[in-house]
């Protein structure tokens, strides 16, 4: 079977929830305490064994290409100062020379057509999908996870979630033909169900490992929910014609990054497990706390 050693990273937003921030930065280099959203993605890809990282952007996403280019001049000062710790941070985001490859989307017709504009890059092998937005905290990386059972199972395996009847409307939905309560064959998978049409309350996470017939789907789709072209309706195709298609419910916690209160739980989240600032920044959220009640 062949291993997944490309990841596309859909990156072409606008990133509007989080205007006027995004006027300037692009979403994905937003800090979740002194890292930017799209180190923690890659450190996952990399933990999983990929190698060929394919950013799909848009125009305004120079910031984001800036991030991975090298800093001979900062790494010169930090070396002169003796500060090997800030050094080794800022070397996390140093990627061999061939291995980021970026590709516009023109135009923004959904998260589909966004991994779609990658067909020529990824060619005819197995891939990784991981959207920045979604940052997952767990002790084994949630593409590791998935990575695992695909060497068993094959086929394609999209990260899984129950979420709440009211958030339905939201998510890709799974229907479920048979669950042994961590992996789910899938009968079916619809995007954004209305709340009581939904086969399940099982939703499709921002992780996903493909087969290269996917982009075929891709090729051929027409515009679905939300008058985008979406991934969900590609993968659903797969199912159709017979081929499997995996939920894997991974182990950890998922933080919506794409959303203001999610971001703010993953930044009080990661902070408190920083062993430096947990004590500290603790105490400050217990104390405001309680100023904040007491009015």
């Amino acid at each position: 079977m062949p291993s997944v050693r490309k990841a596309v990273f859909p990156v072409a937003g606008l990133g509007t929830r989080f205007l006027p921030a995004t006027k300037a930065v692009p979403k994905e280099v937003l800090p979740l305490v002194d890292k930017p959203l799209i180190q923690y993605a890659i450190d996952e890809a990399r933990a999983a064994g990929i190698t060929d990282f394919i950013f799909v952007t848009a125009k305004g996403k120079s910031a984001l290409e800036n991030y991975f280019d090298s800093a001979p001049e900062l790494v010169r000062a930090l070396e002169e100062k003796g500060k090997p710790e800030l050094l080794d941070m800022i070397r996390m985001a140093d990627m061999p020379s061939g291995a980021i490859s970026y590709i516009r989307q023109q135009e923004a017709l959904g998260l589909g057509h966004a991994v779609w504009c990658a067909r020529q890059l990824v060619g005819d092998e197995p891939f990784a999908v991981i959207l920045p937005d979604d940052i997952i905290e767990s002790e084994t990386p949630c593409l590791k996870q998935m990575v695992e059972v695909y060497e068993d199972t094959g086929g394609n395996i999209v990260a899984a979630m129950e979420v709440g009847p009211e958030d339905v409307s939201k998510y890709g939905v799974m229907d479920p033909a048979k669950d042994d309560g961590r992996l789910v064959e899938m009968k079916g998978i619809v995007e954004k169900p209305k709340p009581g049409e939904a086969p399940s309350n099982l939703a499709a996470i921002g992780r996903y490992i493909l087969s290269p017939r996917v982009m075929k789907n891709l090729s051929a789709l027409k515009s679905g929910a939300g008058g985008e072209i979406q991934l969900t309706d590609a993968i659903a195709e797969e199912i159709k014609v017979g081929r499997p298609v995996y939920g894997l419910r991974f182990e950890g916690k998922r933080f919506d990054c794409g959303t203001k209160l999610g971001y703010l739980q993953a930044t009080v989240a990661f902070a408190l497990n920083r062993p430096e600032f947990h004590d500290d920044f603790a105490a400050f959220i217990e104390k405001t706390a309680k100023a904040l009640k007491s009015g």
